[in-house]
């Protein structure tokens, strides 16, 4: 394997950025960059295009990984993704099952087993690609609310850290939303996930079924409630029991067609990205991963 590593030193569980350089040259990288600003990470992962590497390697968070991803979909090159999981959340890395160990994640990145995985393209005012989730309405109110700083010194709180300022400012949307050109739901919603992966926030359920190689995407829609009904709705989701009752509306498609009112921000894999109207359109096995057996 001739991999191209991509490390983020800024993320969030990095303590000691010489230790993991000198662990991440164990896989005798064709080259290693770091990041330094947002933007980077797509930046050379289209550089590694150029190289003769056979791999490239995220070593960050979900937004690293994220990066990674827009760097490589849509250029014709089958090219494999490792990962090693540094974030705060690491929440791609949760559902394919990867320890958090770095030494764990390198002997599995050289173990070299495949896994072939769903991509999703989300196009509104520009086009993203994602592997895990996109998340608007409260979502994005709450991601709008997260600096670097908060991620840095709150870990994996960050995302409560966020909520718990975006509160205040909940409200309702005037949501339209049509699957696969055929179904539509029309309801005033505070939440839509389009999920591909099942964790959010550094490891909440949000779609515990999810299967990132079955073609579909998982559609959690959450409407607006009392007090009451949010409270026990918030302890569902914490245990991954949110699907098996009447609070959220859930379906599976390929496609989702979103509208709403107000409009609504949404964030692709933790990074804010855009506003509604958006459409979300699986491209199934568009990557290629290396995954635990």
């Amino acid at each position: 394997m001739r991999p191209f590593v991509i490390f983020n030193p800024g993320a969030g569980s990095v303590s000691d950025r010489e230790k993991i350089v000198s662990q991440l040259k164990r896989l005798k990288p064709i080259a290693l960059k770091m990041t330094r600003r947002s933007g980077d990470a797509e930046r050379w992962a289209r550089a590694a295009l150029r190289t003769k590497c056979d791999c490239v390697v995220a070593a960050g968070g979900d937004g690293t990984l994220n990066g990674v991803v827009n760097g490589i979909a849509g250029s014709g090159r089958r090219i494999r993704i490792g990962i090693v999981p540094l974030g705060t959340g690491n929440d791609f890395a949760r559902t394919l099952g990867l320890p958090f160990g770095i030494e764990e994640n390198i002997d599995i990145l050289r173990a070299r087993q495949e896994r072939q995985i769903d991509l999703v393209r989300v196009k509104g005012k520009r086009a993203r690609y994602f592997v895990n989730v996109s998340a608007g309405g409260f979502s994005g109110m709450v991601d709008a609310k997260i600096t670097a700083k908060i991620k840095r010194t709150w870990g994996p709180l960050a995302y409560l850290r966020g909520a718990a300022t975006a509160l205040p400012e909940l409200h309702a949307y005037k949501a339209r939303i049509l699957l696969d050109d055929a179904e539509e739901i029309s309801a005033q919603l505070y939440n839509i996930v389009i999920a591909n992966g099942r964790f959010v926030a550094g490891g909440l359920p949000i779609a515990p079924d999810a299967d990132p190689s079955d073609g579909l995407l998982d559609i959690v829609l959450i409407p607006k409630l009392g007090a009451a009904e949010m409270a026990l709705l918030a302890a569902e989701i914490t245990l991954g029991k949110h699907l098996s009752g009447n609070a959220t509306i859930f379906r599976r498609a390929k496609k989702v067609e979103l509208h709403a009112r107000p409009g609504m921000r949404f964030n692709v894999d933790g990074e804010l990205v855009g506003n509604a109207p958006a459409v979300f359109q699986i491209i199934p096995q568009g990557l290629s991963f290396i995954a635990n057996k």
